[in-house]
């Protein structure tokens, strides 16, 4: 298993992560919940990153695997008027990831980013580790240091 760019970025940080391989389901419908149920964890901690539009400008949403965007919410946590899911080739062609391995750390553009408030209340979160059938553990702490990254109401 090659080091990818999230792997990286971590390391080049400082911040250690638990690595937590799983059979990527190609299939499958929700690629976070399919990690969560292959890892036997909890959907609520299993994160997923979707890349949105604010105004028309690129940004990151961080929440819960089970849950949906409120394009309402989004819109106000980054002090935009609008919101819109990107697009799937803009949002591989600016992380540099593909769709069901999209990770918040290490992407090729540095975006803002705001993770789910109700997520940076556990110990632990399991995020995307950049590829298909990876995921890493660490604290929510961690995770928005890292990202420089804020919290908020995004899920409807």
């Amino acid at each position: 298993m090659s080091a990818t760019p999230a792997l990286r970025a971590l390391a080049a940080l400082g911040i250690e992560v638990t690595l937590h391989p799983y059979a990527y389901d190609p299939k499958a419908e929700a690629t976070g919940l399919q990690a969560a149920e292959a890892l036997g964890i909890d959907p609520a901690v299993m994160l997923k990153t979707l890349m949105v539009e604010v105004d028309g400008r690129p940004a990151c949403c961080v929440i819960p695997a089970g849950r949906q965007l409120s394009m309402k919410r989004v819109a106000a946590a980054f002090g935009a008027r609008t919101a819109a899911m990107m697009p799937v080739p803009k949002a591989e062609r600016l992380t540099g990831y593909h769709v069901g391995g999209i990770s918040p750390f290490g992407q090729k553009r540095p975006v803002p980013i705001v993770f789910e408030a109700t997520a940076c209340t556990a110990s632990r979160v399991w995020i995307n580790a950049g590829q298909r059938g990876l995921i890493l553990s660490l604290s929510p702490d961690a995770a928005l240091t890292a990202l420089g990254a804020s919290a908020a109401a995004l899920v409807a």
